[in-house]
């Protein structure tokens, strides 16, 4: 890092950078992709539904443009996860991959 440089300024930056690029893939690269009803086998699957969603970090897919997001996991089967993410102003909805997941802990005061 440079001399002088201010690390929560330059992380500041990084998180605006990360939003117009998922913006921008968001707008560019085709539709978000969701898992099908076969996939995800919500006929025979238990579905767990969160009345508290848990904060995620998780792979998504504009067309064929893959894009990590922060998101919130609402509900799940044993193999996939329902999420939810906004870009600018739209709310996201897909059912994703369990291990395209991952949790994000919680942050210390």
């Amino acid at each position: 890092m440079a001399v002088g440089t201010n690390k929560r300024y330059a992380a500041s930056v990084d998180r605006a950078m990360d939003v117009r690029i998922l913006q921008r893939t968001a707008a560019e690269a085709g539709p978000l992709q969701s898992l099908t009803r076969e996939e995800i086998r919500l006929d025979v699957e238990p579905v767990t539904i969160d009345p508290h969603p848990k904060p995620v970090r998780a792979w998504v897919r504009f067309g064929a443009t893959p894009a990590h997001v922060e998101a919130e996991a609402c509900r799940w089967t044993a193999d996939a996860v329902a999420i939810r993410f906004r870009v600018a102003d739209v709310e996201h909805r897909a059912w994703v991959w369990a291990s395209a997941v991952t949790p994000i802990p919680p942050r210390a005061h």
